[in-house]
């Protein structure tokens, strides 16, 4: 019974609680996903995972302390303890989950990797790229999709590789390479966010071609089944509270529902915040400051955001989508 005990009361959510504070590795910054706005306040969907957490954990989503990372730096730091979790469009891999001494949660994202072009360069298709100069960051799954694609297609290209994704950009913009690969989320981010100017927008096209699944989930280190029970839980409760109509406008009027379902998720009716080690009120307070999972989703990277990004595979499996939660209870 000890031994179990201590197991379940894991070293990084005890380090998490001491320091007052959760540290998140983001990335060096993507529109809509995660993004330093003008007053240096971080902002987007992988930033609302980390508001998410610190809500659950110490009922205040702004008790988190942000730190950016590239492709290469982010698996280093969280092994070595710099950072807590890493929510930065890190794709859910069999060999990152059990070579990297990692965890991977729940799945915040559906992701495919496609292809960014300039509209000037009149390919309408992937297929039609032979011989093309690939812009690509390193240490990714981007980079390894890229060859198995282009092998796949008997087709040949030439990579440009750079770590710094700003670099990454300004190559492509500047014409250093034909084509800019990465996850089609990202895409859209730097198609709407990135072009300098005189470019805009519309002269970039992200081809129809989806060559792979990328799941983009958080990851913690191994070996804290709590923390990563609440990281887990975190997004499943903000899936649970759009399924079930609760938002961050309604939630104090949903605390009078008569639903069992709802007041177990609102903790009206106790237990399942002490199943997971938080506050009973753990969904409530994460719907009311950071919103359900529907609301993150359009206000940073949906159609109330400039990237306008369907919602497609990140619909609630109800609408056809993958977003599934099991339940609480």
């Amino acid at each position: 019974m000890l031994a179990s005990g201590s197991a379940w009361a894991g070293k990084d959510l005890d380090a998490i609680k001491a320091r007052g504070s959760l540290v998140c590795g983001v990335g060096q910054g993507t529109a809509g996903f995660m993004m330093a706005d003008s007053t240096g306040k971080w902002v987007g969907l992988d930033v609302d995972v980390c508001r998410a957490v610190s809500a659950a954990i110490f009922g205040d989503s702004e008790k988190v302390k942000y730190v950016p990372l590239s492709s290469q730096q982010r698996f280093t730091a969280l092994q070595s303890g710099e950072v807590d979790i890493l929510s930065n469009n890190t794709t859910q891999t069999l060999t990152r989950d059990t070579a990297l001494g990692l965890d991977f949660t729940a799945v915040t994202y559906y992701d495919g990797q496609g292809f960014l072009v300039p509209k000037k360069l009149g390919v309408k298709s992937a297929k039609e790229l032979n011989g093309a100069t690939v812009c690509v960051a390193p240490g990714t799954t981007t980079e390894l999709n890229l060859a198995d694609y282009f092998r796949a297609q008997k087709m040949t290209f030439k990579p440009v590789v750079i770590e710094k994704v700003d670099e990454v950009r300004a190559a492509f913009f500047s014409g250093r390479c034909d084509v800019y690969t990465n996850d089609s989320s990202s895409l859209y981010a730097t198609r709407a966010a990135n072009p300098p100017p005189p470019l805009k927008p519309e002269d970039f096209i992200v081809l129809p071609e989806i060559i792979s699944k990328e799941p983009l989930a958080p990851a913690v280190r191994h070996g804290d089944n709590q923390f990563a029970d609440i990281v887990r839980w975190t997004q499943y409760a903000m899936v649970e509270a759009e399924e079930y109509g609760i938002n961050s406008k309604n939630v104090d009027e949903m605390l009078k529902s008569e639903n069992p379902t709802i007041k177990r998720i609102l903790g009206v009716t106790p237990g399942m915040g002490k199943a997971l080690g938080v506050d009973e009120k753990w969904v409530y307070t994460i719907v009311k400051q950071v919103g359900n999972y529907g609301e993150s989703f359009e206000r940073n990277v949906g159609m109330g955001s400039v990237l306008k990004i369907e919602r497609g595979l990140n619909k609630l499996w109800t609408q056809g989508g993958l977003q599934y939660a099991p339940p609480i209870r």
